[in-house]
């Protein structure tokens, strides 16, 4: 039996240069690609704000996959753009432009149904927001959060009292090494495990992800591609994966849960740098993805004698 999962983060237009083209004001957002990945696992309840300038076409890819967007502000203005580029490193993006407009004044509202879903994540917002969800949930079985350098370099404290209130924390190797300065991820792992998550997941792009769980790690490399289009949305979807595989497990969760919740995020994460914005999930159905996941199991697993 799959627990509900809500989401509060951002639905937004990117505009993106990689070296396989440009694409101008395309659909992107975490909430987006976590609520499409999450999707197939288990309902999702995704909580943001639009302007008025957000498509219906866009609001139904999220209402196409059963996600409820009844949590979905829409308020007078321009939705929030992120236009940035991927030159030699894929890994990292150059920000070109951010343009906040109504996401500078969300105050997400959480419903009554809302405030009692068992899983909650905190996609990549101002912790301050992050704070205030933690504020109006009851006693989740579960909370993930993300964060990136921004928040780490101008409001690290916030971001250490969410840290202290979450149970898992999903960041990039850069961001994890920021917020500790540690000099590796291995020993950042174990820094931030002291600041109250008791599962870190550290995304490394195309080097895949590093899991660190009661004294243990658990290290793969990202599905193996010969071309990667676009890997905005990567980190998101993976997270969208990773939550919703465990809303089917029992809580609390066994050490082989959470590894198995970590190869299906980069599973989906590879789905998704295949083609610009939601392009390539937005309609996957799950039988694609175990079809990969079993692809990817030979990858990393040395075959029997």
């Amino acid at each position: 039996m799959s627990s509900e999962i809500v989401v509060i983060g951002s639905l937004a237009y990117d505009t993106i240069s990689t070296p396989s083209g440009k694409k101008d004001r395309t659909l992107g957002g975490s909430a987006n690609y976590f609520s499409v990945a999450s999707s197939l696992f288990t309902k999702v309840n995704a909580v943001g704000v639009v302007g008025e300038d957000y498509g219906d076409n866009d609001i139904n890819v999220l209402k196409n996959r059963g996600v409820d967007v009844s949590g979905v502000q829409i308020v007078p203005g321009k939705t929030f753009h992120w236009e940035g580029k991927y030159e030699g490193d894929l890994n990292e993006a150059v920000t070109l432009a951010t343009e906040l407009n109504v996401f500078a004044d969300f105050k997400p509202q959480l419903s009554k149904e809302y405030s009692k879903s068992e899983f909650v994540f905190l996609a990549n917002i101002d912790p301050e927001i992050q704070l205030e969800v933690l504020e109006q949930v009851d006693k989740p079985k579960f909370i993930a959060c993300d964060t990136m350098n921004f928040w780490i370099e101008t409001k690290k404290s916030d971001v250490l009292k969410v840290l202290s209130k979450v149970d898992a924390i999903l960041i990039n190797e850069t961001e994890a090494m920021m917020l500790t300065k540690a000099p590796n991820a291995v020993s950042a792992a174990k820094e931030i495990s002291k600041l109250g998550p008791k599962i870190i997941v550290i995304k490394r792009g195309e080097y895949g992800f590093m899991l660190f769980q009661e004294g243990n790690f658990f290290i793969l490399p990202a599905f193996p591609l010969e071309t990667i289009v676009d890997p905005t949305g990567a980190g998101d979807t993976f997270a969208g994966g990773f939550m919703g595989y465990l809303s089917k497990m029992n809580h609390p969760f066994k050490e082989e849960d959470v590894r198995s919740a970590c190869m299906y995020g980069t599973v989906l994460a590879s789905f998704t740098v295949e083609d610009f914005s939601l392009g390539r999930i937005k309609n996957l159905p799950l039988d694609q993805v175990e079809t990969r996941l079993k692809e990817y199991k030979k990858v990393v697993t040395v075959p029997k004698a």
